[in-house]
């Protein structure tokens, strides 16, 4: 606890040092979280800031109340009209520590009341900083009151929760800072992994000098029917823009033309009629296959679809239409992959479609859902949203939480498998091209410049963007910094 209080007052200050001037006001809650909110009080006062602690609920823990006593000695006042009387000046700083990771349900009674206030305080211009949690958020589940509240930081200890990932907006931003869990934090416990920069860093293959188009192998794109020509044509620049050697557009007989004149950097070719036409256009060519973008969902495009499926055995990236011509048919699914490399990339509805479960279970399951259909597919399973989780056959799962709501645009899922695709083919791997790809299109969001939030990013700018999220830094995050996660946002 002291290790944790410390760290986060140390965070604090490094972060709104101009902020501390204003009067810091500290909410302590009874159990443990406010115990870390005590020790945080006590740190602040020991560096010089002026420190009001409000306590709407007497401190009931043993180490809470020991943490109480010890900051008592340095506080000269935690009352409730001593902490308003520094509101008032509007450039206040507030630590929410009444309730942590623990806690389960709407806020009740005097700590209410206590969040109406930080809530109150924060509307005026108070800057919020929240210990593990914000109060009214359940760190297992993400499960939030309507009056929870609002951070702009979140500091949270050891590990970041499920809860932070569901909740991004009300988390502001995330840092996870060390508290000297040491090997207990390395534990396999079966949580999900949480991609970070210096891991996806670690994953990607080198690219020789000497390299040719070959060495960075080739992609083909199955999709684009009539009217949807766009969809395969994001997936190819997204593979261009990822490193991929070639592309080849491979679409209906009336959107051939359209791709020929508008992406000049791919090959092209129809629909495949017959097996030989799969190994002419596909076979003899490719090293992966993105099947999906734009494909379309009438007799013409299931016939396509099943063509490919059986023809081609080589690593495949399912998306878009081609999972939904599979709708309640994982099984069939599966045994059409046939245990090859793959990866497919439902969004929630896409998911609830193929796997046959209600949308709300695939919400409220969204860490675990996905293992149940990775196992009966034999394929990774790219579950798209906030945040994106990926799952193995093997149970394994992995958690990238890169992106704003500018990706909550049509196109950006064909974005994001034009990236997992060149991975694919590249590393061979679908775990893992499912894991980095899912991050660096987060990332490459993130990378827009926001003057005008996100209402204004296009998906051109992502594109844009997507070239620099390949300059990955993976020196060492300064100690006791053990992951952070910048602002989601919400736009304008």
């Amino acid at each position: 606890m002291q290790r944790a209080g410390a760290a986060a007052a140390a965070e604090i200050a490094l972060r709104y040092h101009d902020r501390l001037a204003g009067g810091v006001v500290v909410y302590a809650g009874p159990g443990n979280n406010g115990g870390d909110a005590w020790v945080v009080a006590r740190a602040l006062t020991a560096s010089g800031v002026r420190v009001r602690v409000i306590e709407p609920v007497p401190a009931k823990t043993t180490d809470a109340c020991a943490e109480r006593a010890l900051a008592l000695e340095q506080l000269n006042d935690h009352d409730e009209a001593a902490a308003r009387r520094l509101d008032d000046r509007g450039e206040m700083l507030i630590v929410d520590g009444l309730l942590g990771t623990g806690s389960a349900g709407a806020p009740r009674g005097d700590i209410a009341r206590a969040v109406a206030a930080i809530r109150a305080s924060r509307q005026r211009g108070a800057l919020v900083v929240a210990l593990d949690v914000p109060t009214g958020v359940d760190a297992s589940t993400g499960a939030a009151a309507d009056d929870a509240v609002d951070a702009d930081l979140t500091v949270t200890f050891g590990a970041v929760k499920r809860g932070h990932l569901v909740q991004r907006e009300r988390c502001g931003a995330i840092v996870v800072l060390d508290i000297g869990l040491g090997r207990h934090s390395e534990l396999d416990d079966a949580a999900p992994r949480l991609v970070d920069e210096p891991w996806v860093a670690a994953q990607l293959p080198r690219i020789p000098t000497d390299a040719n188009k070959g060495i960075r192998k080739k992609l083909a794109i199955v999709g684009g029917a009539r009217g949807m020509a766009g969809a395969a044509m994001l997936a190819a620049r997204a593979a261009l823009r990822s490193g991929i050697g070639m592309v080849k557009l491979v679409v209906a007989p009336d959107t051939l033309p359209i791709v020929q004149e508008a992406e000049p950097y791919a090959l092209a070719a129809e629909w495949p009629r017959d097996d030989a036409a799969v190994d002419q256009a596909i076979g003899t060519w490719a090293d992966a296959v993105v099947i999906g973008p734009g494909l379309g969902r009438d007799d013409q495009s299931r016939a396509v679809l099943e063509r490919v499926l059986a023809r081609w055995r080589g690593p495949m990236l399912v998306d878009a239409d081609a999972l939904t011509l599979f709708e309640k048919r994982p099984r069939e699914l599966g045994a059409a992959l046939g245990g090859r490399s793959a990866i497919v990339t439902p969004h929630p509805v896409e998911f609830s479609r193929l796997a046959g479960v209600p949308l709300d279970r695939v919400l409220a399951e969204r860490f675990d859902v996905g293992v149940e259909l990775a196992s009966t597919l034999g394929a990774a399973v790219l579950l798209k949203g906030v945040p994106t989780v990926i799952s193995a056959p093997d149970g394994a799962r992995f958690v990238s939480a890169t992106g704003t709501p500018a990706l909550a645009t049509a196109g950006s899922g064909d974005v994001l498998s034009g990236i997992a695709g060149t991975l694919l083919a590249q590393i061979g791997d679908p775990i893992i091209a499912g894991a980095v790809g899912a991050w660096v299109h987060g990332r490459a969001a993130e990378r827009v410049p926001s003057a005008g939030g996100v209402r204004g990013v296009a998906l051109e700018d992502i594109l844009e963007e997507l070239r620099g999220s390949w300059l990955l830094d993976n020196r060492p995050l300064r100690y006791p910094l053990l992951a952070e996660l910048p602002l989601a946002g919400s736009g304008a």
